[in-house]
């Protein structure tokens, strides 16, 4: 006869004081997603499971979490039907049913996604690289989803750009040179700044499925910046990106502005009750420390901010 083990997860901790977030991290899967007409993605994704834990319970059933996990991995994999942002709700749902002490159960997913574009002068053909974010979040209310990307590009320092402008604007008149001329010129030719790494983050959280697109995500966060930045990069494409980055010179509260307003450009059909996140993070050339700027906001007030402005 064999003996029963003892279930110590489920016996009373030292100290009684419940916890939010008890879980896995870490977790590797390969995750299979379909395209009409096309071959299916396949990413190499990394989860993070969790669930609330009761202050009357030592601990919670790691072997079940993961159990829950391996299943519907191994389901979407088979499968090639599922948005990355379901897989997640799917295994939040599950751990909320398995799990009868909790009340709510959060998976969280990042995976690298290759993009092949084309570069904007010499036309060759390469890859960039996005990193995927998609979350869920289970309760006995309903679950919430989120998707979203992380994206590179390069922005240009106004301020740094206006010193510029003025110095040159200087040496101009010291030459003799006429005003209508030197503004012809500035015009034309956009003056230096210094130039930053920018990073992009954009997320969309809401119940159900929200009908948003990963790719347009990704567009958003890419034409937010002062230019966007190729891997592959001759000549050519070295001027393109230097030029266009120096005429549209941004802030970093400048690029979640921008996000913004394509955010609701791109995305009106969103509920009010939807939750946005927009953050960029400048890595600046010039100093020591960082640039950033984020807004996370409800659909609702997002529109009535954008929509007021552009009626100004």
């Amino acid at each position: 006869m064999s003996q029963q083990l003892p279930d110590v997860q489920a016996t009373a901790p030292d100290v009684t004081v419940g916890l939010s977030q008890v879980g896995v991290t870490g977790v590797e899967k390969l995750v299979k997603i379909a395209r009409e007409g096309k071959r299916p993605i396949v990413l190499t994704a990394e989860f993070e499971v969790f669930v609330d834990l009761p202050a009357w319970r030592k601990g919670a059933d790691m072997s079940r979490n993961m159990e829950v996990i391996d299943e519907i991995l191994e389901d979407a994999t088979r499968e090639e039907a599922y948005r990355v942002e379901e897989v997640c709700g799917e295994a939040a749902e599950r751990l909320l049913e398995k799990h009868d002490y909790t009340t709510r159960a959060e998976v969280k997913m990042e995976a690298e996604f290759m993009r092949r574009e084309r570069t904007p002068e010499s036309d060759r053909e390469t890859q960039h690289t996005v990193d995927i974010i998609a979350s869920a979040t289970a309760t006995e209310e309903g679950t919430r989803e989120e998707i979203g990307a992380h994206v590179v590009g390069m922005t240009v320092c106004p301020c740094s750009q206006g010193m510029s402008v003025a110095r040159a604007k200087q040496a101009l008149e010291d030459l003799d040179v006429d005003e209508e001329t030197i503004n012809a010129f500035l015009d034309e030719v956009p003056q230096p700044g210094h130039s930053q790494r920018g990073h992009a983050t954009i997320t969309v959280e809401s119940e159900g499925d929200p009908d948003v697109d990963l790719n347009d995500i990704v567009e958003i966060a890419r034409d937010s910046m002062s230019a966007r930045i190729y891997n592959l990069a001759k000549r050519p494409d070295e001027d393109h990106m230097t030029y266009h980055a120096h005429a549209d010179a941004k802030f970093v509260e400048d690029c979640v502005r921008a996000m913004a307003e394509g955010v609701v450009s791109e995305f009106d059909h969103l509920p009010d009750d939807a939750v946005v996140t927009m953050i960029q993070s400048n890595d600046e050339s010039i100093h020591q420390h960082n640039a950033h700027a984020e807004r996370v906001v409800e659909m609702g007030t997002l529109r009535e901010e954008v929509d007021g402005d552009a009626g100004r």
